[in-house]
């Protein structure tokens, strides 16, 4: 058993794991390529986060669902990079909205270069992964373009919030379907898809990192409140100090709302005040880590990933079937 690429996924085959190793190996090289411009600063600043490392957990994604079809074909690699060049810009973006120091372990690009830079780079490798998917064909194109409607209608109804009436909680999984669940399962779809696999099996991997991605997003929220930056790459509670909501805040609000308990009433109290006060923030954090709303958040993880699970059903049996089923382990993991 052979653990592969930063993710940790463990393999159980020596041939599925050198393909695995053979491709995400050629996205990497995929992706110095694609982050390269006459323009020595806009190599610097667009090969930052690539440089920084990473859980390479959508490419990961394209090599196993190519499994199910020609692994070797042409397409797949790049299809590869483009998610991941796609998902690399959204972390500049992100970073600029959540003004995050640190990402991957490393300055963020605004902190290194300013929001404006930070944002113009975001922009610059969303066209280069235009441009690499342009060589794969209108469908591609279409399928990616819709992925990223998708991924942006999440991210502005986020910033806007539920309407009236609408459940916070219900509102919140919507808007991580489109944020992060749309563009794992396009890697998943890519890979099938690019590998020739019957339309079918396209079908239900596009499912099951639909339902992944959601579950991958979740385990998220949870490090953010219950990890050191050692272990997420990333400031702990950054989320919380910018007001985001994540579910197990969300939890904890339903919980005040319904129960009226003078704890939970006080922590929401604590949370909606300044939280730029690093001695708020370290408090608010101590206590949303014992509380139950945490917990909770962590069974929602576990839900979805076993929904993902459950979607490989029809899948025949092998090594990559117990691959991308382990995957939903993996996640749930990261959430403790």
């Amino acid at each position: 058993m052979t653990v592969v690429g930063p993710f940790g996924l463990s393999v159980r085959d020596q041939a599925l794991e050198a393909d695995v190793q053979a491709g995400l190996a050629a996205v990497e090289a995929g992706l110095l390529d694609a982050t390269k411009s006459d323009v020595p600063f806009i190599t610097e600043a667009a090969q930052h986060l690539v440089l920084a490392g990473g859980k390479r957990f959508r490419p990961l994604l394209v090599m196993l669902a190519a499994q199910f079809g020609d692994p070797y074909a042409p397409g797949v690699v790049p299809s590869a990079v483009v998610v991941e060049l796609t998902h690399l810009a959204t972390l500049y973006h992100d970073d600029v909205m959540d003004e995050a120091d640190v990402r991957r372990g490393v300055d963020s690009a605004n902190t290194r270069w300013g929001n404006s830079i930070a944002v113009l780079t975001g922009d610059f490798l969303f066209a280069r992964a235009s441009h690499t998917l342009a060589d794969l064909g209108p469908e591609a194109v279409r399928i990616q373009s819709e992925a990223f409607e998708r991924l942006v209608t999440g991210q502005i109804l986020e910033t806007a919030g539920p309407t009236d009436g609408r459940d916070p909680v219900e509102h919140y999984l919507d808007v991580l379907g489109g944020k992060t669940g749309s563009l794992v399962a396009v890697s998943c779809r890519f890979g099938a898809m690019m590998s020739g696999a019957d339309e079918s099996v396209v079908d239900i991997l596009t499912q099951y990192g639909e339902r992944l991605g959601v579950a991958f997003q979740l385990a998220d929220d949870v490090l953010d409140i219950a990890s050191d930056s050692h272990e997420s790459g990333k400031t702990p509670g950054t989320d919380l100090r910018e007001g985001i909501p994540t579910l197990p805040v969300l939890h904890l609000r339903a919980a005040a709302a319904a129960h009226g308990r003078p704890e939970d009433l006080e922590l929401v109290a604590l949370i909606d005040g300044d939280l730029g006060d690093d001695e708020r923030h370290a408090e608010a954090l101590r206590r949303l880590r014992a509380h139950p709303s945490l917990e909770q958040a962590r069974r929602d993880t576990v839900r979805y990933a076993e929904e993902a699970r459950a979607m490989l059903a029809p899948l025949p049996e092998g090594y990559a079937k117990a691959a991308l089923a382990e995957m939903c382990d993996a996640v749930v993991h990261r959430a403790g």
